[in-house]
């Protein structure tokens, strides 16, 4: 029985410490089915959602969703925390509970040494040095410290871990931030593009798409390494991070796939080419991590058209200032249908599993779009009334008739 104690003992410390390198340290997707982080997340998440998805309120269900992230990371390193104690707990119980426990010498049996097992490895773990057990063996001592040191790391994990965590998720959030003036809230392709639709917004909207190819780029290699950022929401409820870059990759599509009038129109479409590989990109490897793959394909199969016809005339009307030519041409339509098939099931996939609404193609422009009141301001310019005037009746200047100057 000993011996089988000290082999759990030491595979749940092996396994707890090599869970949390891969988590923490590990710079690239760590390998392995039987993963304590993967079977917490497994564990928690289907009946964190399956609640969220009973709560009819959108407000209250996107935060009850929010809540998850944060709650996750704490409860996870709980759990490896305790998953610690136990184990070192089973090889202090493997070695015969060698520790002089005066509080303990009325008792005897095997139940009341494992609590003074459990009682050294908790204070051992957290480093607190209380001194009111005392080990008799030698190897005992050398396994004292050895789980002091690995508390100690434990807490310079959770140190280090935190800032970076929240630093790539604030990083995040900035450009989905930044994305409510240039495509509305939730983003649509539509308005990105129609928005652009000025003198110089070619090279405006090259630069745009060159800036999210880099943050789909950050995001591979964040999301990645730390695949709990998944699970932080956005601030505001009409945002999200998939959303963003599901609008994007339509933008791109619809660039990619329309005809363009002249050679000056050709540089978008260059650029967004080159976004839309890495926002796919991006989107596919995420959709491995949470092994979404048997939904992908299920999904792929039979697809759910997020373009309805009706929504498409009026994508296309909406297109027409812009000289984005897609309606009319059954070439542009076909490339928008391979182009979509080639993102949108692992983009419904994500969705559906983290409960992140997808974005529309277009959508009626809301009352409250912040853009839109500014941009009506500035195009109709006020007409003063004639039968008000900013000078005061009081003043001087107000009061001059024509010809006072010359008296």
């Amino acid at each position: 029985m000993h011996s089988l104690a000290m082999i759990f003992g030491i595979l749940l410390v092996l396994g707890v410490v090599l869970d949390a390198f891969q988590t923490i340290i590990l710079p690239r997707r760590p390998a392995g089915r039987f993963r304590i982080t993967s079977l917490f997340y497994i564990v928690t998440w289907t009946p964190w959602a399956a609640l969220a998805r009973r709560i009819s309120d959108d407000k209250q269900r996107e935060q009850f969703y929010s809540i998850y992230g944060p709650l996750s990371l704490l409860l996870l390193l709980v759990v490896w925390a305790f998953l610690l104690i136990n184990g070192f707990a089973f090889i202090y119980f493997a070695l015969g509970s060698p520790f002089n426990d005066a509080m303990m010498t009325q008792f005897r049996g095997m139940r009341f040494e494992i609590w003074t097992d459990l009682y050294v490895s908790g204070t051992t773990l957290f480093t607190l040095g209380l001194g009111d057990v005392v080990p008799r063996l030698p190897v005992a001592r050398a396994v004292i410290i050895f789980e002091s040191g690995v508390g100690l790391g434990l807490v310079a994990l959770v140190v280090g871990y935190l800032p970076v965590l929240y630093g790539a998720f604030s990083h995040r959030e900035v450009s989905v931030a930044l994305l409510d003036a240039r495509a509305g809230s939730p983003p649509t392709a539509a308005e990105l593009l129609s928005r652009h639709g000025f003198d110089g917004g070619d090279e405006a909207l090259v630069i745009l798409l060159a800036e999210w190819e880099r943050w789909a780029a950050e995001l591979l290699e964040s999301h990645v390494s730390y695949p709990i950022l998944c699970y932080y929401r956005s601030q505001h409820d009409n945002q999200s991070w998939l959303s963003a870059l599901v609008a994007i990759l339509d933008a791109c599509a619809l660039l990619i796939a329309s005809q363009l009038p002249d050679a000056a129109h050709r540089v978008p479409t260059r650029q967004a080419q080159l976004t839309f590989a890495m926002a796919r990109h991006a989107i596919v490897d995420l959709g491995h991590i949470f092994k979404l793959d048997p939904k992908i394909k299920l999904l792929a199969a039979t697809p759910q058209d997020r373009l309805a016809p009706n929504d498409f005339r009026r994508l296309c009307a909406a297109l027409r200032p812009t000289e984005i030519q897609l309606c009319g041409d059954p070439d542009s339509a076909d490339r928008l249908s391979q182009l979509r098939a080639m993102y949108e099931p692992n983009a419904q996939a994500l969705g559906h599993y983290l409960g992140l609404n997808m974005p529309l193609w277009i959508t009626e422009p809301r009352k409250t779009d912040q853009w839109r009141r500014v941009a009506n301001l500035r195009s109709t310019p006020h007409q003063p009334n004639a039968t008000q005037s900013h000078i005061s009746s009081n003043s001087t200047a107000a009061t001059l008739h024509p010809g006072d100057h010359d008296h």
